[in-house]
């Protein structure tokens, strides 16, 4: 599935927040649940896919993305509640059959 689509993915007690932009979302939630991305993700074992936006074009996905890092925690706890109150991890909803 190519769009670009903005995501939240945090830990299993949701104490850490990851924002992150993709134009693959299936293929980048797999390589963060799959502890291939090196860095913060793997770090503080982010694999819940909490919240997900979608854009029609990448440089307004990056805008989002960067406006979203600069959000403060209370501010991003709020818009996943929003978006997805049971803190469901998304990926197995939207990617159950693939």
């Amino acid at each position: 599935m190519k769009q670009p689509v903005i995501y939240i993915i945090t830990n299993q007690h949701h104490t850490v927040f990851y924002v992150g932009v993709t134009s693959n979302l299936l293929s980048r939630i797999s390589q963060h649940k799959n502890r291939q991305i090196h860095g913060f993700s793997k770090n503080y074992n982010l694999t819940k896919l909490v919240y997900v936006e979608w854009f029609d074009d990448m440089l307004t996905a990056i805008a989002r993305e960067k406006q979203l890092k600069k959000w403060r925690r209370k501010w991003k706890i709020e818009l996943i509640q929003k978006f997805n109150p049971e803190w469901l991890d998304l990926y197995f909803s939207y990617f159950q059959n693939r």
